[in-house]
């Protein structure tokens, strides 16, 4: 544990320094004390903040709702009330001490959206393992990565899930495993020292080189169990619980390390902003769990207040979200925008009982809002929820309020949330007036401990006195609520004019004929960047409307110097994307170089 206490003293260490950030940050509102209102706000809340770790919360939930039911796994025919996964937990987290596995061990999951993915996220949490998000996409030097940065001990895994085969990636990043005993996934490596277990799960028969994870679920003793009741009683709600890499577009993802006290309380308070403690849902949610999003704005929210959470399938398919929806009387909906363009162009729209849907949560991405109006009208989602927030923020920090009519909401990303705090600077670290573009800046109790071993990513980050730094252009109201405006290195910069894409994609999507559109910045000789628009065109509109045709129906929408001076019309298959839906916009840049053929011409700015 000596690199974990190295690391954790590094985050302590940048708390000692609160009180004289604290000063500093008052001398820059100081600066600008003639400006009638800054662009900071601070969510004080008579809501308390709880204290208790992940297991005491679904134990204390198991006790008081045993028998209704938590998790239904669709596509695994799983169905698991609350008493039932403390039970399963419980007997994982005592075989994983029987393997040898100590508190604060690194235990990955490397999966899509299975039961065995919730059951690792308890199991560490009740034994004071720090659970390790890998993206289920990763290629063999991703998932090397990952295990080598945080010294993963134990990795789990499915063998294979459509084309995608774990095993082989596996053993290309370590090819002995492949040579192991069948049943046994004892290891040691001299590429990946730290990594002494494998254990797999969705095979009939032993594999060589792996545990089997049925057996290391069944296969605890009575002072296994002993062990973990020692244990668990030790837990601290500060301690780290979850890794989770970062799904940036841009460079490598960073190790965040988050607390029970981080997740617990954040999931709980988005939980309180869209009434979940007053309402009943069914949930559906075919977001990965290895993000914020699902594991904790799903998972741990539906904990906290004791709802039910549905997975359509193991991964994303709209076929199996409508068929969710309609078997389960689903009521509230998670996606992404991308996740809800694909449900509301899809011809099953027409076909399935949606009735039963009352509202839903988006986020993950920026939500154009004439998509958002889309999903109150057609997708019943009058309940909707737009939440904005970063991995490092566990991850929610402005959330929309139930006290505005469903329109309204969607104008913005919404309000801070109870007990953080919003800033919104400029290039000196001076807070703007409202109104005015800036940096958007996030501080409170979800605020990450740092990265993993990354002192300097995190001293880059994180400000001495704890405000995080989200990278995004943002404006603030004159009633507190948010608008973002884009990336900061998104940011194109045309002859001079700053340009933000968010404000084109925002009109363009408003064209009847578009299903979505992302905007970059691509090389100009003479004016340093252009404006480059990528658009899939709906079904019925594709082979009608040509690029010049939108060109000429930008003008008179937005400023000359904003419409784009190239457009591409692409499918769906041809964006690049994260595991969550996002664009890479930094590959749709270079692809737009080939593509324009642009590859000699220098930009200016933002190279």
């Amino acid at each position: 544990l000596s690199r974990q206490k190295k690391d954790i003293l590094a985050h302590h260490k940048l708390t000692t320094s609160y009180l004289a950030g604290r000063l500093h940050f008052r001398f820059l509102f100081r600066s600008c004390e003639h400006r009638s209102l800054h662009s900071y706000v601070h969510g004080a809340s008579s809501l308390t903040l709880s204290f208790e770790t992940t297991g005491n919360c679904l134990r204390r939930t198991a006790e008081k709702a045993p028998d209704q039911e938590f998790l239904v796994f669709r596509q695994q025919n799983i169905r698991k009330t609350f008493s039932q996964l403390l039970e399963d937990a419980r007997r994982l987290a005592a075989g994983f001490i029987a393997l040898g596995l100590k508190p604060g061990d690194r235990v990955g999951i490397w999966g899509h959206n299975y039961y065995e993915w919730t059951l690792v996220q308890f199991a560490t949490a009740i034994s004071g393992m720090i659970q390790v998000n890998i993206n289920p996409y990763y290629q063999p030097n991703e998932l090397r990565y990952a295990l080598e940065k945080v010294e993963v001990s134990a990795l789990v895994m499915p063998t294979a899930h459509k084309h995608f085969n774990y095993m082989t990636s596996l053993y290309e990043v370590i090819p002995q495993v492949a040579g192991g005993k069948p049943g046994n996934g004892s290891l040691r490596s001299r590429d990946l020292p730290d990594l002494h277990h494998i254990i797999v799960f969705g095979e009939e028969e032993p594999l060589k080189g792996a545990w089997d994870f049925n057996e290391i679920l069944n296969g605890a003793g009575a002072l296994d169990f002993r062990v973990l009741d020692t244990l668990e009683s030790k837990i601290k709600p500060d301690d780290p619980v979850n890794i989770q890499y970062t799904s940036g577009t841009t460079g490598f993802p960073k190790a965040c390390t988050l607390t029970h006290h981080n997740l617990l309380n954040n999931s709980y308070m988005t939980g309180l902003r869209s009434n979940w403690h007053k309402e009943k849902h069914v949930i559906c949610l075919p977001n990965p769990l290895y993000h914020t999003f699902g594991c904790v704005i799903g998972v741990l929210n539906a904990l906290n207040h004791r709802q039910t959470c549905v997975f359509p399938s193991i991964s994303y398919e709209v076929a199996r979200i409508f068929d969710a929806i309609q078997e389960e009387k689903c009521t509230f909906l998670f996606g992404s925008p991308t996740m809800f363009i694909d449900l509301l162009s899809s011809p099953l729209m027409k076909q399935c009982d949606i009735s039963s849907v009352r509202g839903g949560y988006v986020g993950g991405a920026p939500c154009p809002y004439a998509l958002c109006e889309k999903m109150v009208k057609e997708l019943n989602m009058s309940d909707t929820y737009v939440i904005y927030g970063s991995t490092e923020l566990s991850p929610a920090v402005i959330m929309s309020r139930s006290d505005q009519p469903a329109l309204k909401r969607i104008e913005s990303v919404g309000y801070v949330m109870p007990h953080c705090e919003l800033a919104i600077v400029d290039e000196h670290g001076q807070v703007v007036p409202r109104g005015e573009r800036g940096e958007l800046w996030a501080r409170g109790y979800m605020t990450m401990l740092g990265y993993w071993a990354d002192e300097k990513g995190t001293h880059k980050d994180l400000t001495r006195d704890r405000w995080y730094h989200t990278g995004d252009t943002a404006t603030m109201n004159e009633d507190g609520s948010v608008m973002i405006v884009g990336r900061t290195k998104e940011m194109i910069c045309r002859g001079g004019e700053n340009i933000y894409p968010t404000e084109i994609e925002q009109q363009i999507h408003k064209f009847p004929y578009v299903a979505d559109v992302q905007v970059i910045g691509v090389p100009d000789d003479r004016l340093g960047e252009a404006v480059c628009a990528w658009i899939r065109l709906r079904e019925e509109f594709k082979s009608k409307i040509t690029p010049e045709n939108i060109i000429e129906a930008c003008k008179g929408k937005m400023s000359a110097y904003k419409i784009p001076k190239y457009v591409l019309i692409k499918e769906e298959k041809d964006f690049p994307m994260t595991a969550t839906g996002k664009v890479k916009k930094n590959e749709l840049k270079v692809l737009s170089k080939e593509l324009l053929h642009l590859e000699n011409v220098q930009s200016h700015f933002n190279e």
